[in-house]
């Protein structure tokens, strides 16, 4: 017959080997989690972990629906509820739009303002050749 160590002294150090807190190893927060370290990482975190706000257009579509079964279903609160959720990246929706209308326009007048600055720098040169011909006949 086989005994088996069951003693409450040898479950509490069994126990106690896995909360140990002088392991080898080091934990999640004493090593860089990539190899260098950025000194602008705050360029990189999102403002809002945890949403996905670049599906903006489906999230109203879904909080919409949802207002809209809410509503049939006799529940005012929470189709109001919903419809709040759907106001809210709608917004989101609004902001991004402009500010790639924004980033567009800039850019537009940037090339605009190129080709203007070429066309005088032509022009310019094509002022200083025609002189140079007449003042060398």
């Amino acid at each position: 017959m086989v005994t088996f160590r069951n003693t409450n002294n040898n479950i509490q150090n069994r126990r106690n080997n896995f909360r140990r807190n002088d392991r080898s190893f080091k934990s999640n927060s004493d090593r860089p989690k990539f190899g260098s370290n950025f000194t602008n990482n705050d360029k990189f975190k999102r403002k809002a972990p945890g949403r996905n706000n670049h599906n903006a257009p489906k999230l109203i579509e879904k909080y919409n629906d949802l207002a809209r079964e809410a509503l049939s279903n006799g529940d005012k609160i929470l189709s109001e509820n919903y419809l709040q959720h759907a106001d809210h990246f709608q917004r989101i929706q609004n902001e991004r739009e402009s500010f790639k209308r924004e980033k567009y326009l800039e850019n537009k007048e940037e090339t605009v303002l190129d080709s203007v600055n070429e066309t005088e720098v032509s022009n310019e040169k094509q002022f200083k050749d025609e002189h140079s011909e007449v003042h060398s006949e």
